[in-house]
């Protein structure tokens, strides 16, 4: 596979070839560098990407967040110029999300972004929320009732909800932050459908669980516990809901991942896709938190 500089403009064939076969984010690695995988084979290196926090970060040394969206246009990293986390499109330019996001905090803050890759949220480690950013609008919003005890559980898969948790109970909020529904619960889910009220809750030991239930955020009510028909040695590595509000898993293989359709009835799970794991030292999908240490090799990060 060729090798490609991330710089300038446009990086993939021409716009008719572009129209004709759209490509996006396949996965990212990092190896010296970061590197971006295409869904037509290129590899486009960024070398302006962190690969590690620096020296005078709180915790210099570890891996620095490399982020891509769900759908795969947008990826987003701590840049090596002066620290600060930026946005980025295969064929744009860079956006500072917010001035506060400095490579200084690694592994104090941890951003999450929306699927559509237009909304970054970080919690932190004191625990709670760190700032609310609304890229389409290029606002920074103040947490909700301006008090960061929220625990950020997700986005709907569409990028225009956003489900955090604050004590016992569950809130949804628009992009502006305001309150669309609240529950009381004690159930704890992780993955929000484009209906707002459909939750998904793993259950049992995480990383280790191969059973989920759905709970309605609306009445509080929740299915019975399903056991995801996974082969055998597989687990539950990430749980999501795809536009149609069918369950998503996702789980590690011998090889690589796998990508399964699951039935919320009966826990059927129908292989959708595979990916073998690249010759990398880390290795990021399009839609990772910014660490999921099944990614790395073990002794090489």
């Amino acid at each position: 596979m060729a090798a490609l500089l991330l710089a300038g403009t446009t990086l993939i064939g021409s716009p008719a070839a572009a129209a004709a076969a759209p490509v996006t984010i396949a996965y990212a690695q990092r190896t010296q560098t970061w590197q971006l995988v295409l869904t037509n084979g290129d590899v486009v290196e960024v070398p302006e990407a962190l690969a590690k926090a620096p020296k005078n970060a709180v915790t210099p040394g570890e891996r620095a967040p490399f982020l891509v969206s769900g759908d795969g246009k947008h990826f987003f990293y701590f840049r090596k110029s002066d620290g600060l986390f930026v946005e980025r499109t295969l064929n744009g330019k860079e956006r500072v999300v917010s001035r506060r996001l400095t490579a200084y905090t690694i592994y104090e803050e941890w951003p999450a972004v929306s699927d559509d890759g237009s909304y970054v949220v970080t919690t932190t480690s004191a625990p709670g929320v760190g700032i609310f950013a609304d890229l389409r609008k290029g606002k920074v919003l103040p947490p909700p009732g301006h008090t960061d005890a929220w625990s950020f559980m997700g986005f709907s898969s569409d990028g225009k909800r956003l489900l955090l948790a604050e004590d016992e109970r569950l809130t949804v909020f628009d992009r502006g932050l305001r309150t669309r529904t609240r529950l009381k619960t004690r159930l704890a889910p992780t993955a929000l459908a484009n209906d707002y009220v459909t939750a998904a809750v793993p259950v049992g030991t995480w990383l280790k669980s191969r059973k989920l239930r759905l709970v309605n955020l609306r009445t509080g009510r929740a299915s019975g516990t399903v056991t995801v028909q996974l082969p055998r040695g597989q687990y539950i590595d990430d749980l999501d809901f795809d536009k149609a509000g069918r369950v998503i898993v996702r789980s590690k293989t011998g090889e690589g991942v796998a990508f399964y359709r699951v039935s919320a009835a009966t826990g059927k799970a129908t292989l959708l896709r595979t990916i073998a794991r690249p010759d990398a030292e880390v290795w990021v999908l399009p839609g990772d938190s910014p660490y999921e240490a099944w990614t790395e090799r073990k002794g090489r990060a």
